[in-house]
C-alpha cells in the first residue's frame, strides 16, 4: 500500500533560494512520515526548515480537521498506607 505524501510545492510552500531544495524537500517528507531528527544530516539548515515547515503543515492540517491536540497521557501515581 503506497501513501501519497504532498510536496512542499503542492502544500504552496516556496523553498527560500539560499536552501537546497532537495535536502529540504528530504526534511519535508521525513517529518510527515514521523520520523524524528536523530542523525547528524538532518542537522543540515535545509533539512530542519523543511522539518519544521512539514511540523507546522501538520499541526494546521490536523486543526482543519477538527483535531486541535492529541489527548495527554496522564501517569498517576498513588500511594496507599
Amino acid at each position: 500500500m503506497s501513501v501519497h505524501y504532498p510536496t512542499p510545492e503542492e502544500v504552496g510552500l516556496r523553498i527560500a533560494p539560499h536552501l537546497r531544495g532537495e535536502r529540504y524537500r528530504a526534511g519535508f517528507r521525513h517529518a510527515l512520515r514521523g520520523g524524528q531528527i536523530t542523525r547528524s544530516e538532518h542537522l543540515r539548515l535545509s533539512f530542519r526548515e523543511g522539518f519544521r515547515a512539514a511540523k507546522l503543515y501538520l499541526r494546521e492540517y490536523r486543526r482543519g480537521q477538527g483535531i486541535v491536540a492529541f489527548p495527554f497521557r496522564a501517569r498517576v501515581r498513588l500511594r496507599v498506607r
